[in-house]
């Protein structure tokens, strides 16, 4: 019997792994009333730059400039997922930054929730944060930048 429950807790453990590959999650849990399984996994997460801005020539101006946005800013950290992203741990907490943060590379600057799944968000270089552009529990789509570190 316990040999039969062992290959269940083991085939169980192989599918919620294939589905955090399928879906990209970092971690998932179930319960049920004999047995509590949750997969995690690390993943560093790397900022993913937006396509630049066309060049906007300026009048009277030689040559050309490249308009920069949010997006396209060196110092962008952009969301890695679909989610709603969350500026502390829990509600009612100190969030992880504030405008003028200063921040180490690696270190959690915000969450995303996809799926019921709280993704923390490292920072991924030092520096000091000078945009926070999301609020606290706004919708976030993958590519969209979420802050600015200088």
């Amino acid at each position: 019997m316990a040999d039969k429950k062992s290959k269940l807790d083991q085939d169980l453990i192989r599918q919620l792994a294939d589905l955090l590959n399928e879906t990209g999650l970092t971690e998932i849990e179930i319960e049920n009333d004999e047995t509590r399984v949750r997969v995690a996994r690390n993943i560093t997460t790397v900022a993913a730059m937006a396509p630049a801005a066309a060049p906007v020539t300026l009048p009277n101006a030689p040559g050309a400039a490249v308009a920069v946005t949010d997006a396209n800013h060196p110092g962008s950290v952009i969301s890695p997922m679909v989610g709603t992203a969350f500026l502390s741990p829990s509600p009612g907490e100190k969030p992880f930054i504030d405008v003028g943060s200063q921040v180490r590379q690696g270190e959690t600057v915000l969450i995303i929730e996809a799926m019921k799944t709280m993704n923390q968000i490292p920072a991924p270089r030092a520096g000091r944060v000078t945009k926070i552009l999301v609020e606290d529990g706004q919708p976030v789509e993958f590519g969209e930048p979420l802050l600015v570190i200088e």
